[in-house]
């Protein structure tokens, strides 16, 4: 059951009880800064009477805090180059299965793709990329188990160049020995790229899974600090109610959501419709 329709069943026929209502939000993963701004925001609206149109209203104010989607660029804004998308996330999300979907997303609009299989750090990683590669018929670029992932990019992003591709997709190391290994691996890799292109990368995801609620805000806040992030992937997201970390993560950093993962199979990845998300999912 959605987070609404829970509120509309606990308030329905009565009073709004605010400390329940606020309660319920932090539940859902909206967290207590988000939460406190909307109900404050719920409480000055005179419109808010019962149940139903406090729910109404509470749609309202999410969708204003999503904002609008916002669009892939084309590999045309690019100078002819291709669009360079770094996709970096903490291991145990579905970060290396996002990166396959996205180029399987990509390839079925009819555009070029070309992957970079940077997680050198799991030889698993590099593995499980390959095989998505085959199955999807994207051209990968890898290298050895702890080769060296700026090297990758680099590479990758020539064969890129040199085919004419539209996009390049690199996926990086979910964890090193510390973490400020990891986002210092993640900053040379963004230098690398510069070389060949200024503008590159022009996109800077996390992906994060939906179900994991201030724990996915956390993430998106480190990722962010190394990464200046431009999008989020969000993964796990099922209609249990949860996912309201999305909203929390564009309210507090800015940072929207560009793509929901919803199941396993390759076709079970979509561009994120804020409209839709509010109305299914909470």
């Amino acid at each position: 059951m959605g987070l609404f329709q829970s509120i509309i069943d606990r308030f329905r026929g009565g009073d709004i009880d605010w400390d329940d209502l606020e309660e319920t939000l932090v539940t859902g993963d909206l967290g207590i800064r988000l939460t406190t701004d909307l109900v404050d925001r719920l409480r000055e609206r005179k419109d808010v009477r019962d149940a139903e149109s406090m729910v109404a209203a509470c749609r309202e104010e999410i969708l204003d805090r999503l904002g609008e989607p916002v669009p892939l660029p084309s590999p045309g804004d690019s100078d002819k180059q291709p669009v360079v998308i770094l996709i970096a996330g903490v291991n145990g999300v579905g970060k290396t299965t996002s990166v396959a979907k996205l180029a399987h997303h990509l390839k079925g609009k009819g555009k070029s793709v070309v992957i970079a299989a940077a997680d050198t750090f799991r030889a698993a990683a590099i593995e499980q990329l390959q095989i998505w590669a085959e199955r999807i018929d994207v051209p990968i670029v890898t290298t050895h188990y702890q080769g060296d992932p700026s090297a990758v990019c680099f590479d990758a992003h020539q064969k890129a160049i040199a085919t004419g591709a539209d996009y390049l997709i690199c996926d990086t190391a979910g964890r090193l020995h510390t973490r400020h290994n990891l986002m210092e691996e993640l900053k040379k890799i963004r230098r690398t790229l510069a070389k060949q292109d200024p503008e590159a990368p022009q996109e800077r995801w996390v992906v994060v899974d939906g179900t994991t609620g201030s724990n996915a805000l956390n993430q998106a806040k480190e990722f962010h600090a190394a990464l200046d992030l431009t999008g989020l992937i969000v993964t796990k997201l099922d209609g249990s109610g949860k996912g309201g970390g999305v909203v929390a993560i564009r309210h507090e950093l800015g940072i929207p959501t560009r793509f929901v993962g919803t199941g396993e199979k390759p076709e079970d990845f979509e561009a994120f419709e804020p409209q839709k998300f509010v109305e299914t999912l909470l």
